[in-house]
């Protein structure tokens, strides 16, 4: 009988660049891959609604592809470190494989894996594969990059990132299988179902992430001037694809021909990389900020304005734009999300965690790391953070960053008929111009919550009132 390895899937799913399932085919043995679903998961950072809906069908994607290689996913529910300790007895297995995350409730879920795989004698093998520059491989002399621009000029000095490794050609299996669950008792879709916004957005799964590089990088070459465009396809939307591991960083580096396009997009990359070195290296920035003075900073608990964010109904076009973008599709673009970030923290006072907790929820592209940097950098509260006093005006911004409108009206149809003087302001129409659009304002589309004139000096007030604290 042939020996036997169990490849633990986890945020890698995928066949091609999969150092562990690499690994564990180079040996000879027989694999079993495997996805162990917990969901008991008491992380208070366990995959959101979106999330779900994205592993359920990028699961489905991953059986296919491994059933095309005479191979199969085992489903199994329940905590991980007994289910593979389960696996091992069942199938006789002496190797465990599988991809580190660099995440700390990830890395606590190993330590348990390896405390309960230890009786077993098992060989237990875990590989990178997320990052192209692990956590501690780039370092200060006395610690870790707290700033982007030096951290990105020290990986750029790193030897290159290595090459990606090809998709087996076939994954040989056991003779006996284990059970597993069918993919529908992981109970990861969403009910009543409201994903058909996701469904004509995306297509989860390695597949669909190959044809999104292709068509990125038909384009990249653009992607400096275009990616702050909301009035164009300009920006890659690989981001969940990476952040499920259906395409490997590695993959995408070498795909990118090297030009002032591709070199800004590699930049992001990096931007990536730097979250996950912050987030190893501080995992108490998820609900703490990282410069400690803005944990007394006066934010105003209101649910109401917050409610108003979270459905598109803040009277600033702009920011609702991107708010009902992220309702349906489960993705926002940059541009939007740094506005729509700016308007609840400085705008409205709200405290970031909440912005934080809603986008972990509704984005398909909910990575741990980046929402963390993203909403610490916009509340000016984290590393390498944009100054508090950095406030965005959404009037401006929507007029410099979709000046025809485009988007505005994609996503807010009732302002379509306005004339694009008008559209991102559309309070400061004349009545006549909005009765010829057919707008009514307090009925179709919500007066602003707030002045914003007002607000950006109450938020320079509130900074002031915290030095005036920081310096008790």
């Amino acid at each position: 009988m042939s020996a036997i390895s169990i490849v633990w899937f986890r945020r890698d799913l995928r066949l091609e660049d999969h150092p562990a399932l690499s690994a564990a085919l180079a040996s000879g043995h027989r694999v079993v891959p495997v996805f162990v679903h917990d969901p008991a998961d008491r992380d208070p950072w366990a995959a959101g609604a979106a999330s779900r809906w994205w592993l359920h069908h990028s699961l489905q994607s991953l059986i296919r592809a491994l059933r095309l290689q005479g191979s199969d996913l085992v489903l199994r529910r329940g905590d991980a470190a007994q289910e593979l300790v389960r696996l091992v007895r069942e199938t006789g297995a002496t190797a465990v494989h599988w991809n580190h995350t660099c995440t700390a409730a990830e890395s606590l879920r190993e330590e348990r894996v390896l405390q309960a795989l230890a009786p077993t004698a098992a060989t237990i093998a875990s590989h990178h594969a997320d990052l192209l520059y692990e956590p501690d491989q780039v370092r200060t002399r006395d610690g870790h990059y707290r700033v982007f621009t030096p951290y990105w000029k020290a990986c750029l000095r790193q030897p290159p990132p290595r090459k990606p490794l090809a998709a087996p050609k076939t994954v040989p299996g056991p003779e006996v299988w284990p059970r597993g669950e069918p993919l529908q008792a992981m109970k990861l879709l969403p009910v009543p179902d409201w994903a058909d916004g996701l469904r004509a957005a995306w297509q989860p799964g390695e597949a669909g992430a190959r044809l999104r590089l292709e068509d990125f990088a038909a384009r990249v070459s653009e992607y400096g001037v275009t990616r702050d465009q909301l009035n164009v396809d300009g920006t890659s939307r690989l981001s969940p694809h990476l952040h499920f591991g259906e395409i490997s960083p590695h993959r995408i580096w070498p795909s990118l021909v090297c030009d002032a396009g591709a070199a800004a997009f590699r930049r992001q990359l990096g931007w990536r990389e730097f979250g996950h070195q912050l987030l190893w290296h501080a995992p108490h920035t998820v609900q703490e900020p990282m410069r400690p003075e803005f944990a007394g900073f006066p934010w105003i608990d209101d649910a109401a304005s917050l409610r108003l964010w979270q459905c598109g109904r803040t009277g600033y076009p702009l920011v609702d734009a991107g708010m009902r973008e992220l309702w349906t599709t489960g993705w926002m673009h940059n541009r939007a999300r740094m506005v729509a970030a700016s308007f609840l923290v400085k705008d409205l006072l709200i405290p970031w965690q909440e912005g934080a907790r809603w986008f972990w929820d509704t984005l398909v592209d909910a990575d741990l790391a980046n929402n963390t940097l993203g909403w610490q950098w916009v509340a000016g509260c984290g590393a390498d953070a944009a100054p508090f006093f950095r406030i965005f005006n959404p009037v401006a911004q929507g007029r410099r960053y979709d000046p025809g409108g485009h988007y505005v009206r994609r996503w807010l149809p009732e302002l379509k008929a306005l004339p694009d003087q008008w559209l991102h302001a559309p309070w400061e129409a004349p009545d006549p111009v909005l009765r010829a659009a057919g707008v009514a304002l307090g009925h179709d589309y919500p007066l602003p919550i707030i002045d914003h004139g007002f607000a950006r000096q109450r938020a320079l007030a509130a900074l002031q009132q915290l030095r005036r604290q920081t310096r008790r």
